[in-house]
């Protein structure tokens, strides 16, 4: 069924204070529809502070500390825009280090709005197709990407889009994104040392 494709996956979304407020609750709602297993993984602990444009909304109460979320526990990544957020998140190499893991690691990530500033500092935008808030197009452009605009790009397991009105798009190809990670995975035989053994 597809609400419950995404039965036991993990997916983190890393956030800070200044997000923006939709841009995260929304995946995570579509994530949690599917039957996945969302954590909101920050550098602060207790509440992240949400915003609605310019304007403060609602917190977001922190699943996992950063310190103690290992990339390995998890199938994908969501990074919500928000200008302050992804900013912050730059600034942070500890940060930086836990999406580049997922980069290296050629797991699906989905980011919307201002959310593809971090891949660029994680490497992970270079000689991608991408979309995002229009303000990053230089920025992306400059770091090796290739960006158009368009409500919603997939480009080998990476979701972008614009702004809080393409979430409808964004969600539905975060989700096939992530299902179709999942299912290659499955698919994958088994190394040759398993098969060795198997046959003895």
């Amino acid at each position: 069924m597809a609400e419950t494709r995404l039965e036991g996956c993990r997916i983190a979304i890393l956030a800070t204070d200044g997000f923006e407020e939709v841009e995260l609750t929304r995946p995570l709602e579509a994530l949690r529809d599917a039957g996945a297993l969302p954590e909101v993984i920050s550098p602060k602990d207790g509440e992240i502070q949400g915003y609605r444009h310019h304007d403060k909304g609602g917190t977001v109460a922190v699943d996992r500390g950063l310190s103690q979320a290992s990339p390995e526990d998890y199938d994908g990544l969501v990074l919500p825009g928000g200008v302050i957020n992804p900013d912050q998140l730059r600034l942070s190499e500890e940060a930086i280090a836990f999406v580049r893991a997922f980069v290296d690691a050629d797991k699906p990530i989905a980011a919307i709005c201002h959310g593809p500033w971090t891949l660029i500092d994680a490497g992970g935008v270079d000689g991608r197709r991408v979309t995002s808030w229009p303000s990053l197009k230089t920025d992306l452009r400059n770091a090796g990407a290739e960006w158009v605009d368009q409500e919603v790009v997939v480009d080998q397991g990476l979701v972008t889009s614009r702004k809080p009105d393409d979430l409808p798009a964004f969600c539905a190809r975060m989700i096939e994104a992530f299902a179709e990670a999942r299912a290659a995975d499955r698919d994958q035989p088994p190394s040759g040392d398993t098969v060795e053994a198997a046959r003895i």
